[in-house]
């Protein structure tokens, strides 16, 4: 069984834009010792976000992206390249080391916690004979479709984990984003069963 959470700061937003949830993340996590909990219901413009080592060329159509100006943004943290709009739910932990005990602050034991943690809250969808919610590879997947994405930064004393809820998408928005060289094995499976 779990252990509860350490005492957390909860901030719930709706319609933040995600630049501004970035600032606000990265500040929380450099600035200040407590721990947090940021919940923000959707972003108002679509908007690509991409992780720190990101490359435009690689991950976007970057002609289409500029010319219906879509605004890209690159994130202190890794991860892939997702596009945020109305239907994404941001959930942002930011934990000093220790306040989880025996966890070990690389990305795998991090999403493994956080896997345990959403598990509850996903439960009900699983009875409802929809899907199971689990981890799979890196991302977030209910039986075996991704819908949420997530990213880390670690530093010596505190450590951050966002995720990216796509609670629905817009087909069209999906064309901004090339299929990135790599990509988990199951999610070339389903590429493969989608263009046959």
């Amino acid at each position: 069984m779990m252990r509860l959470l350490p005492p957390i700061n909860l901030v719930r937003t709706k319609g933040l834009a995600i630049l501004q949830q970035l600032h606000l993340e990265e500040r929380l996590l450099r600035t200040t010792s407590h721990n947090w909990c940021i919940i923000n219901d959707g972003t108002d413009a679509p908007t690509i976000v991409m992780g720190v080592s990101g490359q435009p060329e690689k991950l976007l159509e970057v002609h289409p992206v500029l010319r219906d100006r879509i605004p890209v943004i690159k994130r202190f943290s890794g991860g892939g390249t997702v596009i945020v709009d109305s239907d994404t739910v941001f959930v942002t932990l930011i934990c000093n080391r220790g306040s989880i005990p025996n966890l070990q602050l690389f990305p795998r034991p991090i999403m493994s916690w956080t896997e345990q943690l959403y598990a509850p809250v996903f439960k009900g969808v699983a009875e409802s004979g929809v899907a199971d919610f689990h981890l799979l590879e890196h991302d977030y997947v209910l039986g075996d479709r991704k819908f949420g994405g997530n990213a880390q930064s670690i530093t010596k004393d505190r450590w951050l984990h966002h995720t990216s809820f796509l609670w629905d998408y817009k087909v069209e928005n999906m064309a901004y984003l090339k299929l990135p060289a790599r990509a988990p094995k199951y999610r070339l499976v389903s590429i493969h069963i989608i263009q046959s």
